[in-house]
């Protein structure tokens, strides 16, 4: 399952528009569901300047310094929403997560789930670079995932590769973490297809444990 399942909704994110015909049964309506690809994600190491809408090198002075492989070792508990482009709550979610770290090699176990009951799950896999980098693949990942943290932030930016109802679309995440202190973190991620903003996504990440 992935998150742009319903054609009707991707309309509804990408134009504003509430479609005419009946809405479709709930069962179709799942189409936000990895988005602890919101926690991380996407494209190349490098250029990562040039694709954000901020300087991650803004925030190399502040505290408390943010490095994921400290932060997603052990569990940890998000509570999101996701929000189209009027700014109408359409997913409310928790996700549980579990990392492990073996040297600069880490896995992150993500399972969602979302208020309607429904269930998903991601699995990460992680590389920690030099200079605050991680770079990651998932199965429904565009190419390599990537990212940069800087002082108490991290830059992440990913495309999903998602099938609609026979046909594939790639939808760009561009994400900004936050470490608030040692065990909260929040996550503001912008989704876009061809340049035009379909929503967003606000996560809540608690570190409960080893």
């Amino acid at each position: 399952m992935n998150p742009l399942r319903d054609p009707t909704l991707l309309h509804t994110a990408a134009t504003g528009a509430q479609p005419a015909h009946t809405a479709p049964p709930p069962a179709r309506r799942r189409w936000l569901t990895g988005l602890a690809a919101l926690t991380l994600g996407a494209a190349t190491l490098g250029g990562l300047s040039g694709c954000a809408s901020q300087d991650i090198q803004q925030y190399a002075a502040e505290k408390p310094v943010l490095d994921l492989s400290e932060y997603f070792n052990g569990k940890v508990i998000a509570h999101g929403v996701f929000q189209d482009r009027s700014g109408q709550v359409v997913r409310r979610f928790v996700v549980d997560m579990q990392g492990t770290w073996n040297g600069n090699q880490g896995v992150l176990d993500e399972h969602f789930t979302y208020a309607d009951g429904s269930q998903d799950r991601r699995v990460w896999r992680l590389t920690k670079h030099a200079d605050g980098r991680y770079s990651g693949t998932a199965d429904d990942v565009v190419g390599p995932a990537s990212g940069q943290a800087v002082g108490n932030a991290f830059y992440w930016t990913y495309t999903l590769r998602l099938p609609v109802d026979g046909k594939t679309y790639d939808v760009r995440f561009d994400d900004w973490m936050y470490l608030v202190d040692e065990r909260v973190m929040l996550n503001r991620a912008t989704m876009s297809k061809f340049g035009v903003r379909l929503g967003e996504v606000t996560l809540s990440f608690q570190k409960v444990g080893p």
